[in-house]
């Protein structure tokens, strides 16, 4: 915007009309710009702090939920291993024994895979409509087959309808373009075998084995029947109708891939050993301080003052004088001493997990830790007080729901935001305000620069004209006493 003040002294009366027009302008306007500065710098910190905060309860609580995975846990209390993981894989929970057991996969578990007698038209053979009931360990699924359905789209209503249920369907042609519906479960275990009944042509006992190269007019099940996965622990015979054995050996979970080898008749054992994992849970409870650590450093940084030049308090920080993050900070150091999941390990101290009493840091003794650990049983006790016996007591599953709050919207929550974020509205709020009040106070600088300058011009002007009328009269009574003199 260009300045309606004109630079230089008044022509007519000398004065700097440009250097009072500025002046009176600024003191006019000091006092509101100094106002929306502070308020802006203000709320521009604040939201930066938000964003810092917002950011670091993030990382925080992503650090507790890659803590707490259920696979790969880093506070398994012990340590599963297989010596032959292509046979079978194993993990353990709080409750495993350490110990050494000979495994011997026999058979794995297994679905019922059946199929239809062969359609001559192969794909786009004609199915009758209906109600296709697919049967299995007493369940029955159905699925509607439409008016001018073929065997295409029958597979494509069963796979659209049962798909949650574990059901599947394709369609096998052979050489000759005959074509079998095939029907899959992923459902294993003896007891596990498809029915299929309800549409003319599409019968299927799938308790009955087809056998190899099966009549046109042959249905029944693929292979051998659904079956039971057995396996031999130290020589004891053990079945599971999945290939995730577990209770077989106390707090182990056995993955079974593939069937042991077989050397002179005999299968070939997978020694599977269950160490206490001390190590590994001492590098994970140090990744638990250092979590808490960062964001407690983060959260001082927000909050507290610093000094200013002379030495002073007086530099606020983003959430200095705010309540938000004591109380979070509160709500988390709550977590610290709470028991949840109790038992004899029930808080932190007893792991050598203590709180500086200066910096409000946590700090980790290891000696402490090696101390308690010697004792029988702990490493189990860790994994439970971090992880739990539930879904909601473990240490780790309550850090990250303290934070909850913050990052996400209550249940039930008319705004649908979290805490951070509306307190992020009402600072962007803010900021539109204190947009207008600044434009707002520009319209009046300028509309007032604008009425003072053209005041102090026409005074200016009028100044001018006295002048010229004084110098007329000047001049004339000059005149008069020039005539008086030369007569």
């Amino acid at each position: 915007m260009a300045s309606p003040i004109l630079p230089g002294s008044g022509l007519g009366s000398g004065l700097d009309i440009g250097s009072i027009v500025t002046a009176l302008v600024n003191a006019d306007k000091s006092a509101k710009q100094t106002q929306i500065d502070t308020q802006t710098k203000t709320n521009s910190l604040k939201i930066s702090g938000v964003g810092s905060l917002k950011s670091a309860l993030a990382a925080f609580q992503k650090s507790m939920t890659d803590l707490d995975k259920a696979t790969n846990p880093a506070f398994a209390g012990y340590s599963a291993t297989s010596d032959t993981p292509t046979v079978l894989g194993a993990t353990s929970d709080s409750t495993a024994v350490p110990g050494s057991y000979n495994v011997v996969v026999k058979t794995l578990a297994t679905g019922s895979k059946i199929a239809s007698a062969a359609f001559a038209g192969g794909a786009t053979s004609a199915i009758p409509s209906g109600t296709l009931k697919i049967s299995q360990n007493g369940i029955d699924y159905n699925v509607a087959i439409p008016a001018n359905a073929t065997l295409q789209s029958t597979r494509d209503a069963i796979n659209s309808a049962q798909a949650s249920n574990g059901i599947s369907a394709n369609i096998v042609t052979d050489a000759s373009g005959a074509s079998r519906l095939v029907i899959n479960s992923s459902k294993t275990g003896t007891g596990m075998d498809l029915k299929v009944s309800g549409i003319a042509g599409l019968e299927i006992d799938g308790t009955q084995k087809m056998g190899e190269n099966p009549a046109a007019g042959t249905s029944g099940a693929v292979g051998d029947l659904a079956g039971d996965a057995t396996i031999s622990i130290d020589g004891l015979n053990v079945t599971s109708k999945s290939n995730t054995v577990t209770g077989a050996i106390s707090g182990m979970t056995l993955n079974l891939t593939t069937v042991s080898p077989v050397v002179g008749g005999v299968g070939t054992p997978t020694v599977v050993s269950v160490d206490a994992n001390t190590k590994g849970l001492q590098t994970s409870i140090q990744s638990f301080v250092d979590a808490y650590n960062t964001l407690k450093r983060t959260i001082d940084t927000l909050s507290n003052a610093t000094a200013d030049e002379d030495g002073n308090l007086t530099v606020s920080a983003a959430f200095t004088g705010d309540s938000l993050p004591r109380s979070l900070m509160a709500d988390i150091r709550e977590q610290l001493t709470a028991t949840g999941a109790g038992g004899p390990l029930s808080v932190l101290s007893q792991l050598g997990v203590m709180t500086d009493r200066d910096t409000g840091n946590l700090k980790f003794d290891t000696a402490a830790f090696t101390k308690t650990m010697a004792q029988p049983g702990m490493t189990g006790q860790v994994q439970q007080l971090f992880t739990g016996t539930d879904d909601t007591n473990g240490l780790l599953t309550r850090m990250s729901k303290v934070v909850d709050p913050y990052l996400k919207p209550p249940a039930g929550s008319i705004t649908g935001t979290g805490l951070l974020d509306q307190r992020m509205a009402i600072l962007t709020k803010n900021t539109r305000n204190l947009t207008d009040q600044q434009a707002a106070l520009d319209l009046r600088v300028e509309n007032l620069t604008k009425t003072l300058t053209a005041k102090y011009n026409a005074m200016d002007l009028l100044v001018g004209q006295m002048k010229a009328t004084a110098s007329n009269i000047t001049s004339f009574f000059a005149s008069l006493d020039a005539q008086k003199s030369a007569s």
